[in-house]
């Protein structure tokens, strides 16, 4: 093993649903990982600028998953800073979770792409694990989902496939300056993705539209933080109204196969029972 290949790669947002996945993937397959979470050994927490340079320290290249959005307010300012760091650090390569059709993404991108050192965006669209793993979960596992989107079509993506290409892209050459847009095979509304899961799991599920102004009520009554709340508003009413619909075929690009579809993931999910679970 030579000196560059003993530096551990570093997961941020290792307990999420794309870095548990890549830190699994890539620890499989052998490579040294050092997961970026508040609870990992050596800590991490975008909140806490001093966790950083430790976390950064021996590093080679640097999974980027800024939580909780890029759009939170003074996101750009955090990646900035990091990014900064990462440099100082003599990090080789990073690699930025980004996200479809928002603005603050875009210049989170541009960030990374001008920071001196080799980089990697992979933009992906919502995940298929927003239904079971997330907060859709405890209204599917309810009976209904209500969201302020209507009948807008979005190309749902696995993070299983975010994974696997992160690793490929982390591990492999031939991907630096590069720039993957990932979504599924095919663009669902809510209704027909709830309609997919409603017939795996043998229940019926139900979707409910709202208004923006209704959903703002329903978020204001379960106090959320406002920062959160106004977030979730952006994305539902701004993200999705349906400037994301197109299909994209970065994964084919990444990995020389299709991205997964939703049926198999909505089957494979079934199969647990979580849907079930009360």
């Amino acid at each position: 093993m030579t000196n560059s290949e003993a530096q551990p790669f570093l997961i941020l947002g290792a307990t999420g649903k794309t870095g548990s996945r890549i830190s699994k993937r890539l620890i499989e397959e052998g490579h040294p990982v050092r997961p970026g979470s508040r609870n990992a050994p050596i800590p991490f927490d975008w909140e806490s600028p001093s966790t950083w340079s430790a976390a950064l320290t021996g590093a080679r290249a640097v999974y980027i998953s800024y939580q909780p959005d890029l759009a939170m307010p003074g996101a750009l300012e955090t990646l900035q800073a990091f990014v900064s760091l990462a440099v100082e650090h003599r990090v080789k390569h990073l690699v930025l979770l980004s996200g479809r059709g928002e603005i603050e993404a875009q210049e989170a991108e541009r960030i990374v792409q001008n920071s001196g050192i080799d980089w990697t965006i992979l933009r992906a669209s919502w995940f298929f694990q927003n239904f079971s793993e997330a907060h859709f979960l405890d209204p599917i596992i309810e009976g209904q989902l209500v969201l302020p989107v209507g009948n807008v079509a979005e190309p749902f993506v696995d993070a299983e496939d975010i994974a696997e290409v992160a690793v490929q892209v982390l591990t492999k050459p031939g991907h630096k300056g590069k720039f993957y847009e990932l979504t599924g095979p095919r663009a669902l509304t809510f209704y027909e993705a709830l309609e997919e899961i409603s017939s795996v799991t043998g229940r019926d599920i139900q979707f409910t539209q709202v208004s923006a102004k209704v959903y703002l009520k329903e978020l204001e009554r379960a106090q959320l933080p406002t920062p959160y709340v106004n977030l979730l508003l952006y994305l539902f009413t701004t993200v999705l109204d349906g400037r994301n619909a197109a299909v994209a075929d970065g994964v084919k690009q990444a990995l020389g196969r299709p991205a997964n579809d939703f049926s198999a993931y909505a089957r494979r999910t079934a199969s647990t029972g979580i849907w079930n679970t009360r």
